[in-house]
């Protein structure tokens, strides 16, 4: 997976609430196992009417709008368990994603695939709508390393949380059979240190 320290990007809005996976991804895409193409199809009823043409009226088709960070609603996620959620965000090209919640069993999903979900706190949540809707080419900040996502042109920032083992996977760009083999010579070690102990006749007082 591709390392994530920091990103300083603009950001696009979905200020939608309770947005689940088959909003997310349509479970009619969901018969590939390949995550090539997922992107394309990302709210796709949401994006596109009926003859395939695009909905002027949703926030990813307005041209004004452009980053590589989605603001969205409480409750992100929620629904089904279906990875590919989070392979078409990552695939259209979002690498953070921020709401005041997202379910648990997507977030999973997010970290596994190189995608950092931001909870923050609904009051912040509104700043950043504002802030967006205001002028939206505002930076915003998030800082993996310092767990700090923060609004540039004003200063203002919230701590988020994030699994300690997770936040090490991304910023060494690590997916779970990587971050074995990167300890592979502890392993090694803690496994003659074993044998060893195993081969050493016990003492009897």
């Amino acid at each position: 997976m591709e390392k994530f320290i920091t990103l300083t990007d603009t950001a696009v809005p979905l200020e939608i609430e309770n947005i689940d996976t088959d909003q997310i991804i349509p479970a009619r895409f969901l018969k590939v196992t390949d995550k090539a193409g997922f992107g394309d199809n990302l709210f796709r009823d949401w994006r596109f009417d009926q003859n395939g043409n695009p909905n002027k009226d949703f926030g990813l088709n307005n041209q004004k709008y452009k980053g590589s960070i989605l603001v969205t609603g409480d409750n992100f996620g929620c629904g089904s368990s279906r990875e590919h959620a989070a392979w078409a965000l990552k695939a259209y090209g979002f690498k953070v994603i921020v709401s005041s919640y997202f379910a648990d069993i997507f977030k999973g999903n997010a970290l596994n695939n190189g995608l950092l979900p931001v909870q923050v706190s609904p009051g912040f949540l509104k700043k950043l709508f504002r802030l967006i809707d205001e002028n939206p080419s505002a930076e915003i900040k998030t800082d993996l390393e310092n767990q700090k996502i923060e609004i540039l042109s004003t200063g203002e920032s919230e701590k988020f949380d994030i699994d300690p083992y997770k936040k090490t996977c991304l910023i060494n760009g690590f997916d779970d059979i990587d971050y074995l083999v990167s300890k592979i010579d502890s392993i090694k070690k803690f496994e003659e240190k074993n044998r060893k102990n195993e081969s050493t006749p016990s003492a009897f007082i």
